[in-house]
């Protein structure tokens, strides 16, 4: 088998970049990799995460309870490991990935009461790692950026290309539980964190980085 290391982090925390940046880091260390991102807009797979994104099964994440949004992108996660990315990884591959498993941690995990944390991260790992059958992430780094910096990053970007915030990225009440439910689950799921803000101003992009490829090299 190969290795599968996951960037997870909040809407703004700089997943994408980060995931752009470290197959070139690698490879540029003889290191040859491929990178996935989820959901995978692209596919019909996503379909069910589009529609309940845009607001189509209710206005508020919670309308849709942890489990059964949960399905939604363990589906879509299922669909991309058997039609492009499994066989690679079952011969050795290395595989960097945006956002996996680990976010329904976060974002599902969220929705549910404190006492209930423990036993639904239990429930999402066996149904995705043993019942789908999905490889296990060989190394987790979560980029850990303050709600207050992320809302700036995403206000100036979605200004400047006339985007709109969907209806995680719009509930800033949500997201605050977002970022306590993962800080939670990083602990229990032994996820490297990766601060992105210094004194409430975000670290620079290679900063993080560098951290970022760090912690891969020690598993490669």
């Amino acid at each position: 088998m190969g290795k599968l290391i996951v960037i997870e982090g909040l809407d703004g925390s700089g997943k994408s970049t980060q995931l752009n940046l470290l197959p070139d880091k690698l490879k540029a260390k003889g290191i040859d990799c491929r990178s996935v991102s989820f959901p995978n807009y692209e596919d019909d797979s996503s379909a069910l995460v589009k529609m309940y994104l845009a607001g189509q099964f209710g206005s508020k994440p919670d309308d849709v309870n942890a489990f059964a949004a949960s399905c939604f992108y363990a589906v879509d996660r299922y669909a991309s490991f058997k039609k492009d990315w499994g066989k690679y990884y079952s011969d050795g591959g290395v595989i960097v990935s945006g956002r996996y498993t680990t976010s329904n941690a976060v974002h599902q995990c969220s929705k549910l009461p404190e006492t209930e944390w423990e036993s639904f991260l239990s429930w999402l790992y066996d149904f995705e790692y043993n019942k789908l059958g999905i490889p296990k992430p060989d190394k987790v780094i979560f980029l850990d950026m303050p709600t207050e910096v992320s809302q700036k990053l995403l206000d100036g970007r979605y200004s400047a290309d006339g985007g709109h915030k969907d209806i995680h990225e719009s509930d800033v009440a949500y997201l605050n539980q977002c970022r306590k439910a993962a800080l939670f689950t990083a602990d229990y799921s032994g996820w490297v964190k990766i601060p992105c803000a210094k004194d409430s101003n975000p670290r620079t992009i290679e900063e993080i980085a560098k951290d970022v490829l760090a912690e891969t090299l020690k598993i490669l």
